[in-house]
């Protein structure tokens, strides 16, 4: 028996031992980068989001003014790059936002040009492994049009008119209660939605969900190439108490 004990002791002991952490033995976080930025607008006006990449996330909120965090990461590498270096690098995805109006706002992401390098099939633009998230909160009845490259869109309260289109990800949104004219489609994959409406299979990978309302209603209208789109029902326990 003493074998067996021996041969069960080493991983075990493996397993107890505490692995370092960030910034022990030589092991750096990834480069990061934050920015913030507010914005005063009027309710019921029109965000653009254009050229988002990573995961976006949009939520309703009850202020006269919209919030746009945006957090950049570089991979980690076992051969960390100088500072200033990565540095460099975050700065070439960069967040814009013109404010045409006060009803109208664009926040666009613009990437860096592959050129001189650039050979097709690849895009003309890239990230430079840059990775997104980005954390939006606008008026709860802004309409939202979102043209969206790879990753995931959650949108979360708000009661607008929804104009989404996603490349590669997933489509995901917590609608308020209300009456909703749908028109959702996949090239490849699944629509799935707590909402009425009529399913169709496009040549087996891709489908259509509709669902058209003669009275006034919000307006979904919802596009991806490669992914899902979900729809749920928000219950109005969940949320928020509005505004004094």
């Amino acid at each position: 028996m003493q074998p067996k004990l021996a041969f069960v002791a080493i991983p075990l002991g493996l397993l107890l031992m505490t692995p370092p952490t960030r910034g022990d033995d030589g092991i750096q976080p990834p480069p990061e980068k934050t920015i913030t930025e507010h914005v005063d607008f009027a309710p019921g006006g029109t965000i653009r989001i254009n050229g988002s990449c990573g995961d976006l996330n949009v939520e309703g909120w009850d202020r006269p003014e919209v919030e746009v965090t945006v957090i950049k990461t570089l991979p980690y590498a076992s051969k960390p790059k100088p500072p200033e270096q990565s540095t460099a690098t975050l700065d070439q995805v960069r967040i814009v936002t013109e404010h045409k109006s006060s009803s109208e706002l664009t926040i666009s992401t613009e990437l860096p040009s592959r050129h001189p390098a650039w050979i097709p099939p690849f895009t003309r633009h890239t990230t430079h492994s840059v990775m997104a998230e980005y954390e939006i909160h606008v008026p709860r009845d802004s309409r939202l049009v979102i043209q969206h490259g790879t990753g995931f869109v959650s949108v979360n309260g708000v009661a607008g008119d929804i104009d989404a289109s996603v490349a590669r990800g997933d489509i995901l949104l917590w609608l308020p209660p209300g009456s909703y004219a749908l028109d959702a489609r996949t090239k490849f994959g699944i629509v799935s939605s707590d909402l009425d409406g009529t399913a169709h299979n496009r040549y087996l990978i891709g489908e259509s969900f509709t669902h058209p309302d003669p009275s006034p209603a919000h307006r979904l209208h919802l596009r991806m190439g490669f992914g899902g789109i979900t729809l749920k029902k928000l219950l109005p326990e969940s949320q928020p108490p509005a505004a004094q």
